[in-house]
């Protein structure tokens, strides 16, 4: 049998970091094995559910390269197959009506807490043999009272459920919406789902799901309950931890190959393998060898994942990232066979997009003024004017803007006056960043251009306090 995986959000709010480690881990799963991953939407809760939950969702999968292979699908489109399905079992006698008021559920809950007793309904219309059609009632599933359902999840080992510890299940409200048990064994069973991943606070699910599927005479699909991701007090994961929108991780310069490693080893390891390409993930992810502790999230470590993903990175790989964190600084269509340039550059200087953005934005930049003032009082005010001088003339008479050419003119400047490297490097620096730090001076010449860099050493020389 082929193997098929879902993932199924519901749409009432941003996709967050444990979603997007759920997706991924679903299809590394269908692509070691070539199955398929399909998107499912559960979107049955009409209140709560919002399109610009939907367009999060689909957007922060996208970006993670994590589209599906199939939908997405919306559960909101399968509400007739789902009260056919109860319907079934309401007329094989495995489901009853029952026309239990809200308010006597609740009494008889509260009695039960006062008693020290698990709230659960009790089954009082269960053996009901009149099933009255003419008061408001919910469709209930008769739930097997008599021994244990158990199943070999692919992650927890054995599971088993005493079947009298779960209560009549209701599957169709009083108003004719279906619930979310009833629902999802539908959708499984008719996309053909055969491997159920999610987070381990659905096990107390699987078993009330196991029984639908067998009263439908349905085959069982497999499990497997991934550990939750907590912070690193060892609470449950929140934003102060990094539980954010997936996509604010691009608004901070992440990498979505980056982001993809850290999520697969956050509960998944292969030796002592830290860094991962998407082809090894796709190649070695194996559900079975995923851990059942809690898996601690770090930002540290995401950071330092991250960046090795940049300096490895080829600068077309990096490239539509720069773009978008430049475009948020105001840079519109850069040249991108340029960027291609000046990426290199920057790539062991930067462990996050922004970083790379921000220290490039020299490059952009009409003027540099004010220049960093400690910059400025360590290597700039006390330069030497004349081989800034020196400098611009040669630079300026050079035939082509190549590299070598500038490389072999400061040079030159720096054996004809007799200096260090250093003594002529880090005041140009300033003049043309602003800042004591750049890439090598000879490329930050190259990258910025004939004419902007020129302008930008007459600038400093009609600054420097020494100029007569």
């Amino acid at each position: 049998m082929s193997v098929r995986t879902r993932f199924a959000p519901s749409p009432t709010g941003f996709l967050h970091i444990g979603g997007a480690r759920t997706a991924l881990f679903c299809q590394l799963h269908t692509r070691r094995l070539g199955g398929t991953f399909i998107l499912r939407i559960e979107d049955t809760d009409r209140e709560r559910s919002t399109q610009q939950a939907v367009d999060a969702i689909l957007d922060g999968l996208h970006w993670l390269g994590l589209d599906p292979d199939e939908g997405p699908f919306f559960q909101s489109d399968n509400t007739p197959l789902y009260l056919a399905a109860a319907q079934r079992l309401l007329e094989e006698g495995k489901a009853y009506r029952c026309t239990c008021s809200k308010e006597s559920i609740d009494a008889l809950r509260e009695s039960q807490r006062e008693q020290q007793i698990k709230p659960r309904y009790d089954g009082r219309c269960r053996d009901r043999h009149d099933q009255p059609t003419d008061q408001p009632y919910v469709i209930r599933f008769r739930t097997p009272s008599e021994g244990s359902t158990a199943w070999e999840d692919q992650i927890q080992g054995t599971i088993r459920f005493p079947n009298d510890e779960l209560d009549d299940l209701v599957l169709v409200r009083s108003d004719g919406s279906p619930t979310y048990n009833l629902a999802v064994v539908v959708d499984d069973h008719n996309m053909g789902i055969t491997l159920v991943l999610r987070g381990e606070d659905h096990i107390s699910n699987t078993p009330r799901q196991i029984h639908l599927f067998q009263a439908l005479g349905w085959p069982v699909p497999e499990y497997a309950h991934m550990p939750l991701l907590h912070g690193s007090d060892g609470s449950k994961l929140s934003k102060r931890h990094g539980a954010v929108s997936v996509l604010q991780y691009r608004e901070d310069g992440f990498l979505p190959d980056a982001l993809n490693n850290y999520l697969v080893r956050l509960g998944w390891s292969h030796g002592e393998q830290e860094l991962f390409t998407r082809q090894e993930m796709q190649t070695l992810f194996d559900v079975r060898q995923v851990g059942r502790s809690a898996a601690i999230f770090n930002l540290s470590k995401l950071l330092w994942i991250n960046g090795n993903h940049i300096r490895t990175a080829t600068p077309q790989q990096l490239l539509p990232e720069l773009i978008y964190q430049l475009a948020k600084r105001g840079i519109q269509q850069p040249d991108p066979q340029w960027l291609l340039q000046v990426i290199p550059e920057f790539q062991t200087r930067a462990k996050t997009l922004v970083e790379m953005a921000d220290k490039c934005l020299f490059l952009f930049a009409e003027s540099v003024l004010p220049y960093e003032e400690k910059a400025a009082q360590k290597h700039f005010y006390t330069a030497n004017v004349q081989s800034i001088i020196a400098l611009h003339d040669g630079l300026q008479q050079l035939p082509e803007w190549q590299a070598a050419a500038i490389e072999a003119c400061f040079r030159q400047v720096v054996a004809d006056l007799q200096l260090e490297m250093g003594q002529l490097a880090q005041p140009v620096r300033v003049a043309l960043t602003g800042t004591a730090s750049s890439p090598g001076i000879h490329e930050t010449l190259f990258l910025l251009g004939r004419e902007r860099a020129l302008r930008r050493l007459q600038e400093a020389v009609s600054l420097l306090p020494n100029n007569k």
